[in-house]
């Protein structure tokens, strides 16, 4: 059933149930400052039980490709959002920092389990058409949820930063019951009739479009954890308070909240994916320039909003071709191996930002951001046109090649 805007009904409750989720999502910023207050952990044993947590995401995404595509979208998801939440649980009540340490791992294993098969759920019930806007939806709701969760974390916080795991692991919870009830129940997946086998046998690893794509989508997470990792410490370098952060991230969240309707356009949906990411990266380039410049808070407002609408078309657009690439059971893995991109910048983006603010000042980091993305609207587009005219070749070998054999018929 669709609503009147087009979306499935079941994808726009995933959507409000993602949203809920993340007005819990602020607990993972207190975790080293929990280690330390709490559990007594040096400032070197908090660090590396970061580390390790973030580590553990990695393969938390690419299970839960494997697990959507083997064992069920809604199951998937329900069953990371509920480990996830035991494990939040587990640091806050823990009595020691070893029982800490081994919850912490078990919360990065369980991070991203719920992210493939969200992605999966829109690319299955949604025509290849909406997606980008659905995806954009997604993003929109995220955001909206993590300006709230700052304030819900600024009042427990100040009570007990124990408390804010509780609260964080209750959003968990309540978005598994939303998606529980809303999705569809889960079904076996579909065997080719070809090799009478799962069509879910086909390796993301062996897609070169995929590869690319995923490589280009990696410059584009890097630049974009640039702006959560290191936005605190570049104003901190130009004189202003570190705290003005926040200020931002809510223009950010306006400016996508307000773009919403106009996105929905359809002289804007029409528009073909490479004059998208042309403009998206334009945009995104304008405010990194805008970046490099301003020294006052004022200045930085306008370069936010270029930069978060800029940001938002390029990702709804990314997703949306990630998923036309995937065979229709691996989409999950297709998305998993994708969004790898993510954790790949999540650990780069902190290394790369203070070194370059050490080498000469937020100018040059945010210079450098600007470059990047002025680089990716001339490289981005040719990769669209090349995945375009792969996925042609692939439908001519669709019919005499074996689908595990497909990916790697076509030399991208």
């Amino acid at each position: 059933m669709r609503a009147k805007d087009g979306l499935p009904n079941q994808v726009k409750a995933l959507i409000v149930a993602r949203g809920v989720n993340q007005l819990g999502g602020f607990s993972l910023a207190f975790l080293t400052v929990l280690l330390i207050r709490d559990f007594g952990a040096s400032l070197t044993a908090a660090g590396l039980v970061s580390a390790a947590f973030g580590l553990a995401t990695i393969p938390s995404r690419l299970a839960g490709g494997r697990l959507a595509d083997r064992w069920g979208r809604r199951r998937t998801i329900v069953a990371g959002l509920v480990a996830l939440a035991m494990a939040q649980l587990g640091v806050a009540a823990a009595p020691g920092l070893a029982v800490a340490t081994v919850c912490a791992v078990v919360m990065g294993l369980a991070f991203e389990l719920f992210e493939p098969p969200s992605q999966a759920t829109i690319a299955d019930a949604v025509p290849p058409a909406g997606r980008a806007s659905a995806f954009e939806l997604l993003t929109t709701a995220v955001a909206v949820g993590s300006l709230a969760a700052g304030v819900i974390a600024d009042v427990v916080g100040r009570w007990s930063l124990r408390w804010l795991f509780v609260v964080d692991a209750g959003t968990g919870l309540a978005c598994a019951v939303i998606v529980a009830l809303a999705l569809a129940p889960d079904v076996r997946p579909a065997l080719s009739e070809e090799t009478e086998s799962p069509v879910s046998t086909a390796s993301p690893w062996r897609d070169r479009r995929l590869l690319v794509v995923t490589g280009a989508g990696t410059v584009f997470a890097l630049v974009s954890m640039l702006m959560v990792s290191v936005l605190p410490l570049s104003l901190g370098a130009v004189g202003l308070n570190p705290a003005n952060a926040g200020l931002i991230m809510a223009v950010s969240t306006g400016t996508l909240v307000l773009a919403r309707p106009a996105l929905r356009n359809r002289r804007l949906t029409d528009l073909p994916d490479t004059t998208v990411f042309v403009v998206g990266y334009l945009l995104m380039a304008a405010g990194f320039g805008g970046y490099a410049l301003a020294h006052t808070l004022p200045t930085l407002l306008v370069p936010t909003a270029l930069y978060s609408l800029g940001n938002l078309l390029a990702m709804g657009r990314s997703f949306a071709i990630v998923s036309e690439l995937a065979p229709a059971e691996a989409s999950a893995r297709y998305l998993a191996v994708y969004g790898l991109s993510w954790g790949v910048a999540t650990l780069l983006a902190p290394l790369v930002g203070t070194w370059l603010i050490g080498v000469s000042g937020p100018g040059l980091l945010w210079g450098a951001s600007a470059g990047a993305c002025a680089v990716m609207t001339l490289v981005q587009p040719w990769i669209v046109r090349r995945v375009r005219f792969s996925q042609a070749d692939l439908g001519v070998i669709h019919s005499t090649k074996p689908v595990a054999d497909r990916y790697d018929a076509v030399s991208f």
